[in-house]
């Protein structure tokens, strides 16, 4: 590990793209700390105490959002962006047809609708949250020219993340966009270890043994471990379906014969069912708080849906079951059996014992049924580990190393980037030898 670590930055080409990045994820925290105008501190963090809610997007931003700094967004419109389109394949053939058919011309254009549509999304966003910080008195004196100037330069500060994002991806170590919520997700190390440093102090002070407070940070970073490993493992936990390839003679040469493999993820869907399920969450509460103040019976109507939501052991089951029934429906929009029969027959493949086509989709549908009830079950698990935790070790600080999200994405990120340098390195190796 040690020698792969040196040679990164023995071969010149490598290292400036490791120093690229390095640069990159520097621009990022810089501009993380540029705030926009009119911001008041007290009533800021006021707020963020009020509006917990929020606290899962201000970790992919780096700690931005709490800051309101003008990359307060982060790379959310983009993803956002990305799923809308992803989801009208499944209304529109011909979007379907230019994502999953037309290859690498078709990804490239589907991607670019997905900038353009970012522009309006993040405008939009910028807007609601600014109106929403202002009313809430976490921004004073704010003019209508002041609102459209800081909806522009957050709109623009979006769109210069994902082009850097994407600057990243070029350099052919890992997706630049995820590297950018990595590098957020990891930023807020410094000021969780200040929250935790200063809980501990305060602990100490109110009289608490010190026995007890080193138990509790012990068996909090004892389940912060035994979770890392948990979606590691079923990270890379795979259903392997045996393929096998026909024999075709072709002139004198002769191609297939061969067996592999075609592998099932027991997590398909990744981490957007618990972002979809936040989002359902996180919406009825942001409506009723809009609603709240309202002294008619809407008001009153409104209190009571907030009261409801911000029961924990509610939002805790409504959160479980949400993710659950998302990581079906994401699954049945990425996931498709029919196509994947079709082009494992197309290029001679066949599934030992199974018929081409039809009979190879049902298989395909049938063995996803059976491991997606675990994968789902392990994603609602971590999305409600961190409530667990903090009932259990009464810390907050470090919510990022056992929240559901910003796990499985540090841990993906970070396979997927090692990977990618090995990749490069054996690439390098084959070329000297």
């Amino acid at each position: 590990m040690l020698n792969k670590f040196l040679q990164i930055f023995k071969i010149k080409d490598l290292r400036n793209k490791i120093l690229f990045i390095l640069g990159v994820f520097a621009i990022f925290r810089f501009l993380a700390c540029i705030p926009i105008p009119g911001i008041e501190k007290q009533n800021l963090q006021a707020f963020f105490e009020q509006f917990r809610m929020l606290g899962i997007a201000n970790i992919f931003t780096g700690g931005a959002l709490e800051r309101l700094s003008i990359v307060m967004l982060g790379l959310g419109p983009y993803i956002t962006a990305s799923v809308i389109l992803q989801l009208l394949t499944l209304i529109f053939p011909q979007l379907e047809k230019m994502y999953k058919e037309e290859g690498e011309a078709g990804r490239e254009k589907f991607e670019q609708y997905a900038r353009i549509l970012t522009v309006p999304i993040a405008a939009l966003q910028a807007f609601g949250m600014l109106t929403f910080f202002s009313r809430r008195g976490a921004i004073s004196g704010v003019s209508p020219i002041i609102m459209f100037n800081a909806t522009l330069t957050v709109t623009a500060a979006t769109l210069l993340l994902m082009w850097l994002g994407e600057l990243i991806s070029e350099k052919g170590i890992g997706n630049g966009v995820s590297l950018l919520i990595f590098a957020g997700i990891v930023a807020d190390f410094p000021s969780n270890t200040g929250a935790m440093i200063s809980e501990y102090k305060r602990l100490l002070t109110q009289g608490v043994s010190f026995s007890r407070v080193f138990s509790s940070y012990f068996l909090f970073f004892v389940m912060c471990l035994f979770i890392i490993t948990g979606v590691t493992f079923i990270n890379e936990a795979k259903r392997e379906i045996p393929v096998s390839y026909a024999k075709r003679v072709r002139g004198r040469l002769m191609y297939g014969g061969t067996s592999t493999y075609l592998p099932l993820s027991i997590n398909p869907a990744g981490v957007m069912p618990i972002i979809f399920a936040l989002s359902i969450l996180t919406f009825p509460s942001m409506i009723a708080n809009f609603l709240a103040n309202n002294k008619t019976i809407l008001g009153k109507i409104a209190q009571q849906i907030n009261l409801f939501f911000e029961n924990p052991i509610i939002h805790t089951a409504l959160y479980f079951i949400l993710v659950f029934l998302f990581t079906y429906f994401y699954t049945l929009v990425t996931f498709d059996p029919k196509s994947i029969s079709e082009n494992l027959q197309k290029s001679g493949g066949f599934i030992p014992g199974i018929r081409p086509g039809e009979s190879t989709a049902k298989h395909l549908k049938y063995t996803l049924n059976r491991i997606l009830p675990l994968g789902a079950l392990f994603l609602s698990i971590i999305a409600i580990m961190p409530s667990i935790v903090q009932a259990i070790t009464k810390i907050e600080a470090f919510r990022f190393l056992v929240g559901g999200t910003s796990v499985l994405i540090l841990v993906s990120v970070a396979l997927e980037t090692i990977r990618a340098i090995n990749a490069q390195l054996e690439m390098r190796e084959y070329e000297t030898f």
